[in-house]
């Protein structure tokens, strides 16, 4: 195959890793910037050209689309899908995922474990909005939020209304959710690809944070997940139409529950911690995916 990944930095660990790992398994493979392809959106042959070329030989692309660009990034993913090329992950789950409001709506009419979740504009509301959630301590979230930041633990009720409505006056949009206290600060990346989980690791947040993320200074360790929690990921990428992403959900006394499924997750953390070769994992399913779903060139 000839594979393209759409990616900012080809510098990036993950984006090395699903280079090497597709030159390891015998493909062509390019890095092609997001941000500087262009597109001839046309009804009888559209095209994606970058620089100065048109990128009309890819058999499939990867797409690693950072949360500052979803709508251009997912635009160019929709032109190579009008192209008839294979994508890893296709751009309306990507879409998906990226809005938090809509993916948690889409998990909760699936029935998918979820903390209790509110969300209003009226800052009339914001008491019952923290009742709805059932009170404090809570978690305050942007919906813009990425690797932790715009997310905010708080503690009491007034701190509560404090924070919610400094964010309304920068006309931030945010959820509020439940604190789920009986994680103690850590939760669960399961990393899914096709129908399987492939790699699991238990990341906890360092003493003073209950953000777990490792970018915040988390630390985390290869887990043995549960059937319930296998289920619970599957189920989650499933309800988005994602084939690979990174599922984040949390222990409670009442089942798995989740936090967010990440379109483009990270290599470096999944693979240091588990020894697994995910990048390798991805190429392979890749190469199924794309043998058994080519469409007519075109055809979108």
């Amino acid at each position: 195959m000839k594979i393209a990944i759409l990616s900012r930095n080809k510098n990036l660990y993950s984006t090395r890793r699903l280079v090497d790992a597709a030159i390891g398994l015998g493909h062509e493979v390019d890095v092609i910037d997001t941000l500087e392809c262009y597109m001839d959106i046309t009804s009888k042959k559209p095209m994606v050209h970058y620089q100065d070329r048109k990128l009309s030989d890819y058999n499939a692309i990867i797409p690693r689309i950072g949360a500052s660009i979803t709508f251009y990034g997912t635009a160019v993913i929709r032109q190579f899908e009008m192209m008839g090329v294979t994508t890893l992950n296709e751009s309306v789950p990507v879409a998906r995922a990226r809005d938090k409001l809509r993916s948690l709506q889409l998990l909760s009419r699936k029935g998918i474990g979820l903390p209790i979740t509110g969300f209003s504009h009226n800052t009339a509301m914001t008491q019952n909005l923290i009742n709805l959630v059932g009170g404090a301590p809570l978690v305050i979230k942007l919906l813009e939020g990425t690797q932790g930041k715009g997310v905010v633990l708080a503690e009491t009720n007034k701190a509560a209304e404090s924070v919610i409505e400094a964010f309304r006056e920068l006309k931030a949009n945010i959820l509020v959710q439940e604190f789920i206290g009986e994680a103690n600060g850590s939760d669960i990346r399961c990393f899914v690809i096709g129908d399987k989980v492939v790699a699991s690791m238990m990341r906890k947040a360092k003493p003073g944070e209950f953000r777990s993320n490792l970018h915040r200074g988390g630390s985390a360790q290869k887990v043995d997940i549960t059937k319930a929690e296998k289920e619970a990921a599957l189920k989650a990428c499933k309800a988005l139409g994602l084939s690979v992403a990174g599922v984040d959900l949390l222990r409670s006394t009442r089942g798995p529950l989740i936090m967010e499924v990440n379109s483009s997750p990270g290599l470096e953390g999944i693979e240091s911690v588990t020894g697994i070769d995910v990048a390798r994992l991805i190429i392979k399913y890749l190469e199924k995916k794309e043998s058994t779903s080519r469409s007519p060139r075109g055809n979108g």
